[in-house]
């Protein structure tokens, strides 16, 4: 008997639908203002990801400053995390609600480490020339109604 569907990387969907709501909730927490905190009210905070436990008492919350102070932005949203997760819980429809911890998100920096390499010259000529910026992969129905048009 299978206990949970994995996706394509082997994670249970569970897992993944409820670390979607609880990034959704902080989110529409952090945008609307609620939290009264000097270094989260001045910065823009992206929730990327949330990763929950398996037993949905931990949820590692991922975060990126616009303003590119991080660990601040990661220090002042621990300092709430008890708040805050009052505040998911009133959002979520679980028995639990997880603990919250936050970190930085890496991923964005590691996207433009690798956009940097793919642009370099030696890198570059191997790839595909890039297509322009109108062009289609596909034809659509007027694509082809206009050839149909010079026939006649």
């Amino acid at each position: 008997m299978v206990r949970s569907t994995p996706d394509a990387q082997g994670r249970p969907i569970r897992l993944q639908r409820i670390g979607e709501q609880v990034r959704h909730a902080l989110a529409e927490i952090i945008a609307r203002g609620d939290l009264r905190d000097e270094i989260i009210s001045r910065t823009i905070i992206s929730v990327s990801e949330v990763r929950v436990t398996p037993d949905l008492r931990q949820a590692t919350v991922f975060v990126k400053a616009s303003n590119g102070d991080d660990d601040a932005v990661v220090k002042a949203l621990g300092q709430h995390r008890g708040w805050l997760r009052g505040e998911v819980a009133k959002r979520l429809a679980t028995k639990y609600t997880p603990d919250l911890s936050f970190r930085r998100d890496d991923s964005y920096d590691a996207g433009a480490r690798i956009d940097e390499v793919l642009r370099r010259p030696e890198i570059a000529r191997d790839l595909p020339p890039a297509e322009k910026p109108g062009a289609r992969p596909w034809k659509s129905l007027a694509d082809s109604m206009d050839e149909d048009v010079g026939d006649d």
